[in-house]
């Protein structure tokens, strides 16, 4: 669940909002009862961004609708490349 905060408010408190983000939190910055921001962390940014990428990938998609399906494939690890 999110903070959320008027403009005014968030300018003054950008410290905590910069700190909360970094633990995993998200602030929401509001202007005239609308949303206008998101503050989050780096890392949890860094998650989303990759899973945007596999969601667009079709051949990745196509291996995870196959694993929930049950017909996913299990290669021992001494054939797996690395």
């Amino acid at each position: 669940m999110s903070d959320t905060y008027q403009v005014k408010d968030a300018q003054r408190q950008l410290p905590k909002l910069l700190r909360k983000a970094e633990a995993g939190g998200i602030a929401t910055i509001w202007r005239r009862d609308k949303p206008v921001a998101h503050v989050i962390g780096a890392a949890r940014m860094a998650a989303i961004a990759e899973t945007m990428e596999i969601l667009a990938n079709p051949a990745a998609m196509k291996a995870i609708r196959s694993a929930k399906a049950g017909r996913g494939r299990n290669f021992p690890a001494a054939d797996l490349p690395g």
